[in-house]
């Protein structure tokens, strides 16, 4: 197990590399996972900047209990630079942009392990996160999956994603619905947990909105962009009190029916029967592990 378990890593926090002001307001908020971002959320002419602190950052981010996770820029780029400079500081996960081809993960899976090795580090105890963030990376999820044992968790992107689709984003996220539930599909087949786009709108009521409507779909984790939204998506991802007290009314009863001999429950006016008393079974579960 690599820090958290991937189910309960309910919020992954994109940050610059090279922002100071911003490391601290990520680290100081309630985020199961920091990204420090080489990529997109760190300009060119700031990279070397970022690369000279990645490794104390993620350091220091492992210290404090969050999963630290660096988004490298693509390694026909200047991945092998950033990954360089990231991997002393032993990144939990390696977050990969514009996820596209198991041949990639292949690819980011020997460097890695070839500086673990260098490092000392124990070999394989560093994740790879594909960044599915084009209609080719979330159709394909489960074909990139497939280059690395390391992969535990793919994110599907938001605004690169609407720009490939040709589509006009909106604080709805209409223009998104169809990639979502077809992502979250993709890698439940794939057996990995899938990291629900980013909010990026400013709003906090709009991020728990969406949070909440992530999870009726079936996630159980979402990436941000604000510090100030973790606390508000953590809330919707976490089983509330009439969650808890729900799932147990359908256990209970469901539980009750089968000593009698009868194949189901009615629990507010819903048939309780083998998959629900399973899932209501995992919400109890979801909470306990969560509140330890």
């Amino acid at each position: 197990m690599t820090a958290i378990d991937p189910e309960l890593r309910r919020t992954w926090l994109f940050g610059p590399g090279a922002d100071l002001a911003a490391h601290e307001a990520m680290l100081a908020s309630p985020a199961d996972a920091l990204i420090a971002d080489l990529e997109d959320f760190t300009p060119p002419q700031r990279r070397a900047q970022a690369r000279e602190q990645i490794a104390a950052l993620l350091a220091r981010w492992r210290t404090a209990g969050k999963v630290a996770v660096v988004r490298i820029n693509d390694l026909a780029a200047d991945g092998l630079d950033d990954l360089r400079a990231a991997m002393p500081g032993h990144p939990h996960v390696v977050a990969y942009p514009m996820a596209a081809s198991a041949a990639q993960m292949r690819a980011l899976d020997e460097a890695i392990g070839g500086m673990e090795s260098r490092l000392g580090l124990r070999l394989g105890s560093t994740e790879i996160l594909p960044v599915c963030e084009t209609a080719l990376g979330v159709v394909d999820v489960r074909s990139i999956v497939a280059g690395s044992a390391r992969i535990r968790c793919a994110l599907l992107g938001a605004e690169d994603l609407a720009a490939d689709l040709c589509a006009e984003r909106q604080a709805d996220a209409n223009e998104l619905d169809y990639a979502r539930r077809r992502f979250i599909l993709e890698c439940r087949a794939a057996g990995i947990e899938p990291v629900d786009a980013p909010y990026t709108f400013s709003d906090a009521e709009g991020a728990f909105k969406e949070a909440h409507y992530s999870r009726r779909l079936g996630y159980r984790s979402k990436s941000l962009v604000r510090p100030d939204h973790a606390a508000t998506i953590n809330a919707a991802l976490t089983p509330s009190d009439a969650d808890v007290h729900r799932a147990s009314a359908m256990v209970a009863a469901f539980e009750a029916a089968r000593a009698r001999g009868e194949d189901r429950a009615l629990v507010e006016g819903l048939w309780v029967e083998v998959p629900t008393y399973r899932n209501a079974l995992r919400t109890l579960e979801r909470a306990r592990r969560l509140a330890a």
